[in-house]
């Protein structure tokens, strides 16, 4: 590998000092004089019509300066892909939680208190709360006129199944019909909260005819556009201005109330503050979305995959405006980097009556990697084949073709599964009630739209300047090494400059594992570029060739010249200073992926059903490291809330509310709940840009349901097919096959 200097050290995060003395400054710091606090009034119906809104009592609150509701927002729709959802609800409210109100006003319980004298009067309406029901042919349907929404596909008539697609490859029928065994299962998942420490929080000011912004967003161009063109202005005549974001998992992708902060500035003539609490994050956050996936795969004897036939049912909720792309991805997933001739991958999703999904950690794909690797330990289960052996047979090679048609460069997912089960002493012999679980995965760097500017300034400041709101990952630390390392300049040199949304015409900001494609690479140009400049300025200066110029960090040799220059003295004396950009537009089709595999080990207790998670082994395919320190932070990190999916976490709903309302009912891993953690990096050439290096930020939560499933009915033969993984299901479940056995001894009856 070639020889670094920062690329591959290990470097604390540039921010942490600010983060933790408390001079970070997040969105509910910012100090806008004169700003109102706001607050909502939320649906208390999964499904109902408006009949009035009574404001009278909170208008007449001394403190509130405006209330406003949907009659005062027009017919403006949301969304990113597709625009569904109401700023405010107008006419009929489709989840319970769904926001119909607004007051600002000059404290936080003022408008609270505001909020609380709003009376909403509903005529009921049926509920579809769950797949089944909004799938039943006389279900109501939620969105009749879905056909006239921006962005939504038109359907032949409306349906709650508003996006169906299907993808064929060979001869389904004809690979069934070949093989030996088929196997069918049905997986379920649950909602999943992102549980970030900082909820959603915006500020709108107006000032010189312009909307200031600033919200904790990861994507501060799309949000800005996305107002824009909800509120019905152009989007130059927005502002989105940085602030430091506390956390995202992909929950800082939504906007959440930034729209309705909008208009309470308008309707108030002042500022207005908007700061989420956690019962509101819980019934309108926008989670990770609950699935159904049905399997049926058909094997040979020998192992050999020969049909794999997915149905991925996505329930969406109540609005799909704010999903990756008006859906998720995943269901590609549930047929993995497995070489299988004959496939058919449906995947559905629907409207429901209850909190709509948005984006979460590797979008879609632990849903489909828990169906499909629990599914996988079934089949090898009915063949009598060992689950590491059964995989090994059907991963796909280099150069080969997945199951759902993607080419991926630089295969090495055999390699990854076998350093996994080599570090987990996976063949080793397993004390009596203890199980191990294998599960494989993997989630590709995203594309898109990238800016930077490095600036050299007389005396030797760097200046990096880029439009990325770190949202928490430690980006910022990675770009400022980027630079460091081709700049030979020391870290503590390379200073941050975070644009608002002035600062570029237009950029993709950060989330699908795209700094590790795009945010580094375009770091990486802009140094360059700066390199470049600079000795173009010192040849034209010195009356030189460039050719004869060599840079050295901040040293400056001329061929046939004895003397050694500065650059940093060079710029003083000359007055200048040289500016490198740099701008990618990156939207091809990912090539090159990170695999993970992990190998979960538990201990059962058949008496009660606890499950105890003794160790987790995670091995990666990384490319290159960048910063070793932040990279296990993120494995850690990702690791741990794949845990809470598997075991604890679950946004419950009942009657279409959300009954899990704090973190007092909302279970996620505290350090009790950790067990030994194993990594293993597999490092090579085989990553993405100019450093080879591979996105870390999704893939190690994805597995980790699946392997502790695995292992579970690996250690006491039950299988669990709907998450989360808890211990009442494991008793039930071993109760239930003990009964099983118990009526299959019993002896016929004579009479």
């Amino acid at each position: 590998m070639a020889d670094y200097v920062e690329i591959g050290m290990p470097t604390p995060r540039v921010d942490g000092v600010a983060k933790v003395t408390g001079a970070a400054r997040y969105v509910a710091d910012q100090p806008i004089p004169g700003a109102l606090s706001g607050a909502l009034v939320h649906s208390t119906r999964s499904h109902a019509r408006i009949v009035e809104i009574d404001t009278a009592e909170a208008r007449a609150l001394p403190g509130v300066h405006a209330v406003i509701t949907g009659e005062d927002v027009g017919h403006y729709l949301y969304g990113r892909m597709i625009k569904d959802i109401p700023v405010l609800a107008r006419g009929v409210v489709r989840y319970s939680g769904e926001r119909v109100a607004a007051v600002a006003a000059e404290t936080e319980e003022i408008a609270r208190h505001a909020a609380d004298l709003i009376e909403v009067t509903y005529e009921e309406l049926p509920a579809v709360l769950d797949l089944d029901a909004a799938l039943a042919p006389d279900a109501p349907v939620l969105h009749p006129d879905l056909n006239s929404y921006p962005g939504m596909r038109p359907l032949d008539e409306p349906s709650n199944a508003y996006r169906w697609t299907v993808d064929n490859r060979g001869d389904l029928d004809a690979g069934f019909a070949e093989a030996d065994i088929i196997v069918e299962g049905v997986y379920e998942t649950q909602r999943h909260h992102q549980a970030y420490l900082e909820p959603h929080a915006s500020v709108v000011s107006f000032e010189d005819g312009r909307a200031h912004v600033w919200t904790n967003t990861k994507a501060p161009q799309n949000i800005r556009d996305d107002l824009a063109a909800t509120v019905g202005i152009s989007r130059d005549e927005i502002v989105l201005h940085h602030s430091h974001i506390g956390g995202d998992f992909g929950g800082k992708g939504t906007p959440m109330d930034l729209a309705v902060c909008y208009f309470l500035a308008q309707a108030a003539g002042r500022p207005v503050r908007m700061v989420a609490d956690y019962i509101e994050e819980f019934m309108a956050g926008m989670p990770r979305h609950s699935t159904r996936t049905r399997l049926r795969t058909g094997v040979m004897r020998d192992g050999t995959i020969r049909a794999h036939h997915v149905q991925f049912f996505v329930n969406s909720g109540a609005y799909a405006g704010y999903k990756p792309a008006g859906v998720i991805g995943g269901a590609p997933r549930a047929a993995g980097p497995y070489h299988i001739p004959n496939t058919r991958i449906e995947a559905v999703h629907v409207y429901t009556n209850i909190v709509p999904g948005g984006h979460m950690r590797a979008p879609g794909s632990p849903q489909a990697v828990f169906a499909l690797e629990s599914h996988l330990d079934e089949v090898a289960g009915r063949l009598g084949m060992d689950p590491f052996e059964f995989r090994m047979r059907n991963l796909i090679d280099d150069g080969e073709e997945t199951a759902w048609g993607q080419h991926f460069e630089h295969v090495r997912v055999k390699e990854t599964l076998e350093a996994a089960a080599d570090a987990a002493g996976y063949a080793e012999p397993r004390a009596p009630l203890v199980g191990r679980g294998i599960a494989i995965g993997d989630h590709g760097s995203g594309g898109g739209i990238g800016n930077a500017e490095v600036a050299l300034e007389p005396g030797g400041r760097v200046v990096l300047g880029t439009a990325i709101f770190d949202q928490g990952s430690g980006t910022h630390t990675t770009l400022q090494q980027v630079v460091a390392e081709e700049l030979r300049a020391p870290l503590h040199r390379i200073e941050l400059q975070v644009w608002d949304t002035d600062g570029t015409v237009d950029d993709s900001g950060i989330g699908g594992s795209r700094a590790s494609r795009v945010n580094t690479n375009v770091a990486y140009q802009a140094a360059q570029d700066a390199r470049r400049k600079l000795v173009q300025l010192v040849a034209e200066r010195l009356g030189e060739p460039e050719a004869a110029i060599t840079l050295d960090g901040d040293e400056i040799r001329v061929e046939g010249r004895e003397e050694v220059l500065r650059w940093p003295e060079l710029l003083v004396e000359w007055e200048e200073r040289v500016v490198g950009r740099a701008y990618i537009e990156d939207r091809e089709p990912v090539r090159v992926t990170g695999f993970v595999a992990q190998v979960a080990e538990v201990e059962v207790d058949p008496e009660t059903g606890e499950l105890r998670v003794l160790g987790l082994t995670t091995a990666h395919d990384v490319g290159r490291v960048l910063n070793p320190v932040g990279h296990q932070g993120q494995i850690n990190g990702g690791v741990v809330q794949g845990l809470g999916y598997a075991l604890m976490e679950e946004l419950a709903i009942e009657d279409g509310r959300v009954t899990t309302l704090s973190f007092g009912d909302y279970k996620i891993p505290t350090s009790f709940d950790i067990p030994e953690l194993r990594t293993v990096l597999l490092e090579s050439e085989d990553g993405v840009g100019p450093y080879a290096i591979k996105g870390i930020g999704e893939t190690p939560n994805v597995p980790v349901a699946a392997a502790i499933a695995n292992a579970v009915a690996d250690a006491v033969g039950v299988r669990i097919a709907d998450l989360p993984l808890t211990s009442e299901k494991v008793y039930r479940a071993l109760a239930d096959e003990a009964s099983r056995s118990s009526r299959a001894d019993a002896p016929e009856s004579t009479e």
